[in-house]
């Protein structure tokens, strides 16, 4: 359990900041919107979230606010700048997907974003720790919201971090489960406000016959398209290791891999690796070699480079009427 981000030196977790409200269809392009239009004339101040004027520009309560910035920044759509002025800017993932001019999925009806949304909030752990530790290192497929919160104090406890109180744990747990089951699947949603999250699309967790159950959905994953893949692939290697292959047990089983947080098994994540050659231009090779089952960096691919793949495959990628 000592492996990953979670346990490296300096690392600080997060189970706050969503307001308890999961990300709603809408908030992300809000988000980019109100940034990009301040970038026009400099970087986006911190006030584009939080002046009197938010509430109006963005047409939610100040709670909602501060939900839609921490879920924009959770999942890379927006930057805070590292100084003193805590302004934002946009990202190229972020361009991507909602510019006005360029992007490939604003109203997120693209399966493909869905899937590099859930990659960001489950592949990092810095502001979005629930959703990294439950994909990366939760031991089992069944849990409830009690087996979650306990696992999560007991993190806390090994990281030394004792001013975590339960409650807001138990309220991450709760913003955790509706990020990927419908209200449908559960008794447990009391406002009316809970509308679904669009993650809810994957079917990543199902609930159980008991009222509090819930299973993780190991196993193919058609709805995936492989450019998605090849760029959570090139994120992990970059973060887990400088040298140029990369082992099928890394990809599969090392906390923050595609096969942890895609919840791949190993047949789909075995067919997944024959095909990146072809994706990738031969950038990256697939080898079998001497009974070592591993990729090889051919030629040194950059994340804008991974967006690119992602990007011109968009108007293949699989859309919610195909389900």
């Amino acid at each position: 359990m000592s492996r990953g981000l979670l346990f490296s030196d300096g690392f600080k977790p997060q189970f706050s900041g969503h307001e308890t409200f999961p990300l709603r269809y809408g908030w992300l392009k809000k988000a980019y919107d109100a940034v990009s239009k301040a970038e026009l004339n400099s970087n986006a101040p911190k006030g584009v979230f939080s002046s009197d004027d938010a509430i109006a520009d963005f047409g939610v309560g100040k709670n909602m606010v501060t939900s839609i910035r921490h879920w924009a920044v959770a999942c890379d759509i927006i930057e805070e700048i590292k100084d003193k002025s805590g302004s934002y800017h946009t990202t190229a993932l972020g361009k991507m997907l909602f510019d006005d001019n360029n992007g490939v999925d604003p109203f997120l009806e693209s399966l493909a974003s869905l899937w590099l949304i859930h990659w960001q909030l489950s592949g990092t752990p810095s502001k979005t720790t629930t959703w990294y530790w439950v994909y990366n290192h939760y031991p089992n497929r069944n849990f409830d919201r009690d087996h979650l919160s306990k696992g999560l104090l007991t993190l806390c406890q090994h990281l030394n971090l004792q001013k975590i109180a339960p409650v807001t744990i138990k309220r991450d747990v709760e913003c955790f489960i509706r990020t990927y089951v419908s209200k449908g699947g559960t008794e447990h949603f009391v406002h009316e406000d809970n509308l679904e999250c669009p993650l809810t699309e994957l079917s990543l967790i199902k609930p159980m016959g008991k009222r509090d159950g819930f299973q993780t959905a190991r196993g193919p994953k058609s709805t995936l398209p492989d450019s998605v893949f090849i760029y959570a692939l090139l994120s992990f290697w970059e973060n887990f290791t400088h040298a140029k292959t990369l082992s099928f047990e890394a990809i599969l089983y090392e906390p923050g891999s595609p096969g942890r947080i895609f919840l791949l098994d190993e047949n789909d994540l075995n067919e997944r690796l024959v095909r990146v050659s072809d994706v990738t231009s031969g950038a990256i090779q697939w080898s079998e070699t001497a009974g070592l089952r591993q990729l090889i960096m051919r030629k040194q691919l950059s994340q804008s480079d991974a967006l690119s793949i992602v990007q011109s495959t968009y108007p293949l990628s699989h859309k919610r009427s195909d389900i």
